[in-house]
């Protein structure tokens, strides 16, 4: 709260809270009653910014020297109420124009990022999916491969008995004796 001044309360303990619409609560006590009432921004003019920015709904308009409310109804200031680059809120030692800037700067690293991650996490999904699918598509050929391969041997020992047999060195299995050859 301000200093009590001629036309404000003249009284003793001040007690302050901030409301973001109607400006700057100050409740005075005198003996057991409690006085409250809102100041506005524009009883901080013509003083410093650092009096003018204690209340979050004031914003200091440096080269008229002025404090004004700040216009909750749009998302800037009109530069006909004070030019960006000369507006000061929240802090004292920062424009808007750069406040604003910086902010958007913040907020575009922050969601490229998000963005960025997102895709790698999808890509390192698909990529593992895509490894999976690899690894299972080529078990399934190597045991096809391996089935084609037992396949063709057992067709070769059979045209090897086939050829075996034709040529009487064969043994069968229904003759347990065999000829014996002499030298």
């Amino acid at each position: 709260c301000p200093e009590p001044r001629s036309g404000q309360c003249p009284w003793g303990l001040c007690l302050t809270r901030k409301d973001p619409v109607a400006g700057e609560l100050c409740c005075y006590w005198e003996s057991g009653w409690v006085l409250c009432f809102f100041v506005a921004c524009a009883n901080f003019s013509k003083e410093s910014c650092e009096d003018c920015l204690r209340n979050i709904s004031c914003l200091w308009c440096s080269t008229k020297e002025t404090c004004l409310d700040y216009p909750v109804s749009s998302l800037l200031p009109s530069s006909s109420l004070c030019p960006l680059a000369d507006t000061r809120w929240a802090a004292c030692w920062i424009n808007l124009e750069a406040l604003v800037i910086a902010i958007s700067v913040i907020v575009g690293i922050l969601l490229l990022s998000v963005t960025i991650c997102c895709c790698y996490c999808c890509y390192c999904r698909k990529r593992a999916r895509r490894l999976d699918d690899d690894e299972d598509r080529l078990t399934r050929q190597r045991e096809e491969r391996r089935m084609q391969s037992l396949q063709r041997k057992h067709e070769r020992k059979k045209q090897h008995d086939e050829i075996r047999k034709k040529y009487g060195l064969l043994q069968d299995s229904d003759h347990p004796y065999s000829r014996l050859e002499n030298d």
